[in-house]
């Protein structure tokens, strides 16, 4: 049993999917400044699939392997994405939010993707590309589509990014892992593995404005559930 959620139909153009491949365990010291490193807490590993009417895009890639961590019904990110109807091969574009392995380790099996990851980052994740990959390196910012913008943060990782994705309503925000669950942005507590904590706690005051809805790679509830 695993979870596919339509998370986003912004209009005829746009629509979002949250793909969840594996469950696991982590320390709440690490979802939470200042948490108990012995408590653990449950989370999920999802990546997000974003469909426009010229592009597929994955919003991170996913792992096949995660040294260290109990996975639970795991199944690859590209079986996932076969539920939906794409396969690996079809995706347009891939955005790594930042080189941690969970995040970036399946990039190599979007082979015909152009794959966006930030300056500062690319030291970190540039072992994971296969030779032919094209690769978009950015600083700062870079807009992808009219309505997808890539912006560095830079709380998580050296280089970690964030998806914006504006609409008539609202302003999705796709966190990577500048924060780990929806907990951290309606307590306003900023996660636990920062680079700069300034720059994390800056991220959780600023995208608790209701204006915003962030979706994150960890959270064990996902919006607008189907069961599969």
């Amino acid at each position: 049993i695993f979870k596919i959620s339509v998370i986003c139909m912004f209009d005829k153009d746009i629509k979002v999917y949250c793909l969840e491949y594996a469950k696991s365990q982590i320390s709440e010291s690490m979802i939470f400044d200042g948490g108990d490193q012995e408590k653990q807490l449950p989370i999920s590993f999802s990546v997000y699939l974003v469909l426009t009417e010229n592009k597929k895009i994955m919003i991170d890639a996913g792992c096949y392997t995660m040294p260290g961590f109990d996975m639970e019904k795991y199944y690859s990110p590209s079986f996932v994405l076969r539920q939906v109807g794409f396969s690996a091969d079809e995706i347009t574009d891939v955005i790594i939010t930042h080189a941690h392995h969970d995040h970036i380790e399946a990039v190599k099996y979007f082979k015909n993707a152009v794959v966006h990851i930030s300056q500062q980052e690319y030291e970190d994740g540039k072992k994971y590309f296969p030779e032919n990959i094209e690769v978009n390196l950015f600083e700062k910012e870079y807009k992808l589509t009219p309505e997808i913008k890539i912006m560095e943060w830079c709380g998580h990782s050296k280089g970690s990014s964030i998806v914006e994705i504006e609409t008539d309503d609202n302003i999705h925000i796709f966190a990577g892992d500048e924060c780990y669950t929806n907990e951290n942005i309606i307590k306003k507590h900023c996660t636990g593995m920062s680079v700069d904590k300034d720059k994390s706690t800056k991220f959780v005051e600023k995208y608790c404005n209701p204006k915003y809805i962030v979706h994150t790679c960890h959270d064990i509830s996902l919006k607008t559930e189907r069961i599969i």
